[in-house]
Parts: C-alpha cells; structure tokens; sequence
C-alpha cells in the first residue's frame, strides 16, 4: 500500500502520482511517430517545420487534458468542443504536410471515447473515423494509410468508452463505501446513545422525583427525608453499576460477535469476504479474545475504508509458539489502498492493546493487498482452528 499507487478513477494526490499517470495517460504518443519523423526528414522549410511542431505540440496538450480527466462528468459541450478543435487541426496538418498526419484522427477517435458517455461516443467515433477516411482519399497517397488506421481508430475509440464506465464505476464504489463506513459509525452513536437512555432514564427520573420528595419532607419529617436521601443514594450507585457495564461491554467486544459484524460490513461495501465458522473460546482469557475482536474490527474498518479491496479473507487458528500456545488472527485484502497509507492512529492503539494482553501485531503490505496478524496467548494446548 505505497503512496505511488492510486485506484482506478482515484485523484491523485501528490507529484509522483500525477508522474505515473501521466506516463500511462501518454505512452500511446509513441505512435506520433510518422508525424515527428515527417517534420524531421520531410524535406519542409524551417518555417513550415517550426508551425508543424508547434501545431504538434499544442495538439498532444489539449489530447491530454481531454484523456486524464476521464470520466470527471465534465460538460460534454466544451468536450464536443475541444473534440471538433482537435478534428479540425488534424484535417489541415493532413491536408497541408501530408499522409503521416493522419495518425492524430485515431487520437481524434480514442479522445472521444475517453471523454463522451456512451451515447455520444458511439456517434462521435465513427463520425471521426468517417472524417480520416474522407481526408485520407483527398491526401497525396492517403489510401494506403487507410488500411492500417480506420480499425485501431474504431476499436481504440469504443475501448475507451469501456474504461470510461470502469473509471466512473470506480468513483461511484469508492463513494459508496465511505458512505457504508459512515452510516455504521453513525448506528453505533446512536446505539450508544439509546442503551444509555434505556439505562439512565428511569433511574435519573427516579433521583429527580425522591429528590424534590425529600425536600418536601425536609422541614417537617427529617427522618422520612433522610430515607429518601439513602434511597437516592442506593439508585445512583445502581445507575452508576450499569453505566460501566454498558461501557465495558462497548470497550471489550466479543470475538464471535464482530467475526458476524465484519461479514455484514464487508457484504454491505461489496467485498467479498470468506470468514471462518465461530470459534471455541473457552480457553482464552477475557482480555486476550477482547484484544484480537479489536484487531479484526479495526482490520475490517481499514479494509472497508481504505484499501478499495474486493476480497478479504479472515483466518482464525490455534498455534503452538515457543511462549506458549496463541490464538492467531489473520487478515486479508487484495486492494491497492489509498494515498498515505501506513501505520496509523488505530494500528498504533491496537498494538498497544495487544501488547497489554500479551500478544502481538503484524501489519504491511503485500504484492497485491494488505496484511494483518494478531495473536493473543490462550490456556489450552495448541490445536488447528477453523481456517477460512
């Protein structure tokens, strides 16, 4: 998960990232070939040579800026625009310095298709194979070019119309993956906040009532007050026990409830997630099974989150180590991950959790996605788990 690499239809964020893909965006200028070899050994006046690659040049620019913003929902007015310049530029480069130049209707083509919906470029990318067909018959021997343009002009243009629903795709999940992982956080406020309810309201109403009945009785009947001042006590302590089991219950989740958690996650942000069947924990303390529910929940939030995966993989197994028998935690994703990404404030905290508990934490990159390990140590003897 390097800071160089950036999913499809994903900004990129930083220099060497606009590098790579402005790299990707023109290795296909090395068919301009026949028109720089044409201004160099063409036999043409400096004049003519110097307004060619200055044509050139200005060609290529507004070719790129067409292409690198593919699938950014511009408007297609200035787009059929910027298309009708390009075509016109390469009807009089063609038309006036001869057959070679008629390789930029294929960019012509390739342009539309990157930059147009569908509905547009499939009008658009035979209308400029059109047009190269009509220029070539009117150039000096255009018609041998023909052959070896009109095809990879036609197929480039409708390739690119594919890419282009691939990007907007792309843009769209990535959306709708911040919006899943928003809404989660959003359920788990508001539950929360409803279990604090159910658990404070009667007994806050109950303080307020004995509270305003113990200052009634205050006066005249001290010792019924003072009942009632021990009685408020006794539901404020009870309060008090419940809001720290509902917190502690918040602050140690259980395994076998996130491994459930983490697949309706996973599920809801289009990951494909393969789990392993609930495990036995008898053996492992409280504090160790709590430690690795975390890893997995913050494993999962990475991966729904950040790592733009379509594949997870959880793996949960028993393993005897030289410490002693451990419980392992492993996950899994084939994404490429987002700009930045590295050990952050919620690995940092999970390890310190894990360290607590006696256990470790592995975490880095792969070839193709992410790694986590958790283990944490366990009472009983080693045996194979349930593998995913």
């Amino acid at each position: 998960m390097s800071g160089v690499g950036f999913g499809i239809g994903q900004r990129p964020v930083n220099r060497r990232q606009r590098a790579v893909k402005s790299l990707w965006t023109g290795i296909w200028l090395v068919y301009l070939g026949a028109p720089v070899s044409d201004l160099l050994h063409g036999g043409h006046s400096t004049g003519v040579r110097i307004l060619g690659w200055l044509a050139l040049a200005a060609f290529v620019t507004w070719y790129m800026l067409l292409v690198f913003r593919t699938g950014r929902g511009e408007r297609n007015a200035l787009v059929l625009g910027s298309l009708g310049v390009l075509a016109a530029q390469s009807t009089l480069l063609a038309l006036t310095l001869g057959r070679e130049w008629l390789v930029l209707f294929v960019y012509v083509s390739i342009a539309s298709g990157a930059a147009l919906p569908l509905r547009m470029a499939r009008w658009t990318i035979p209308a400029a194979c059109v047009l190269l067909t009509v220029v070539g018959l009117a150039t000096h021997d255009g018609l041998s070019y023909l052959g070896g343009l009109l095809i990879p002009a036609l197929l480039g243009g409708f390739a690119m119309t594919g890419v282009r629903e691939l990007v907007r795709t792309a843009i769209a999940l990535r959306e709708a993956r911040a919006t899943v992982a928003q809404l989660a956080a959003n359920e788990e406020r508001l539950r929360l906040a409803r279990d604090l309810h159910d658990l404070l309201g009667h007994s806050l109403s109950l303080i307020t009532l004995k509270s305003e009945l113990a200052g009634r009785m205050l006066p005249a009947r001290p010792d019924e007050a003072a009942q009632q001042v021990a009685d408020i006590e006794q539901v404020s302590r009870q309060a008090l026990v419940d809001v720290r089991e509902a917190v502690t219950g918040y602050r140690r989740p259980r395994l076998s409830a996130e491994l459930a958690g983490a697949r309706a996650a996973l599920t809801a942000a289009g990951v494909t997630a393969a789990l392993p069947a609930g495990p036995g924990l008898a053996d492992v303390p409280e504090e160790s099974e709590s430690a690795l529910a975390w890893a997995l929940r913050e494993a999962v939030t990475n991966v729904v989150r950040h790592s733009g995966a379509r594949h997870c993989t959880v793996g949960l197994q028993r393993r005897e180590t030289l410490d002693g028998p451990v419980l392992e935690l492993t996950v899994e994703d084939d994404g490429p991950g987002g700009p930045g990404t590295g050990p952050g404030n919620g690995l940092t905290g999970l390890t310190e959790r894990l360290t607590k508990a006696g256990g470790t934490l592995e975490a880095g990159p792969l070839k193709h996605g992410f790694r986590l390990v958790a283990r944490v140590p366990t009472a009983g003897p080693a045996d194979v788990g349930s593998p995913a």
